[in-house]
């Protein structure tokens, strides 16, 4: 088993100033945690990008008008800054780590989880979470169809890692099919004959 987990925790923007401070796209609840100078962060050049480095040094983060700056050892000028540009910054996490917030969760806990409605009947199993405006849990269920539920607390109450379960506030068409969209047991059965 890996000794650690690879989470995304952010993707470098445009240079700020000429002394190779970068905007930086946060994709972590934790900056602080995550971008703390002395870390080391592994770095992915997007396609075509001739940026050597596979790792950066956070030197220094400060934020200006709600975005992050980050001064990397790596980055001595602006020059350098620009050929980061796109450049996706992951952290290596403990599996055991827990985010400082209790009503958050790394995706790698959420992955696996068995998901069970309000009444405890088995839904499927959680195969993704789909990060956007929104974060969404991809539900693989039992017919194979895969169920996205908005990851908000009036839809998902109750998440228990320990005990390997999520519970969801399902409703028809949520993950469970509208009654006229599921299949019709004879048809089905001919269907298999």
């Amino acid at each position: 088993m890996s000794s650690s987990i690879e989470v995304l925790v952010g993707r470098i923007g445009k240079p700020h100033g000429i002394r190779g401070e970068v905007t930086v796209d946060v994709r972590t609840d934790e900056p602080e945690r995550r971008f703390e100078p002395g870390t080391v962060l592994d770095a992915t050049a997007p396609k075509g990008s001739a940026y050597p480095a596979k790792r950066l040094t956070v030197e220094k983060i400060r934020w200006h008008q709600g975005v992050l700056l980050a001064k990397f050892a790596e980055l001595a000028d602006r020059n350098a800054a620009e050929t980061a540009r796109g450049v996706l910054l992951h952290a290596q996490v403990d599996p055991t780590e827990t985010p400082e917030d209790p009503d958050e969760f790394y995706d790698h806990q959420l992955i696996g989880l068995t998901a069970y409605d309000l009444e405890g009947r088995e839904l499927g199993t959680v195969t993704k979470l789909l990060h956007g405006a929104q974060d969404i849990l991809q539900i693989r269920t039992p017919d194979r169809r895969d169920a996205l539920v908005p990851f908000v607390t009036q839809l998902v109450p109750e998440v228990d890692i320990a005990a390997g379960r999520v519970v969801i506030a399902d409703r028809p068409g949520l993950v469970t099919p509208f009654p006229d969209d599921e299949p019709d047991p004879e048809q089905t059965q001919k269907q298999q004959r």
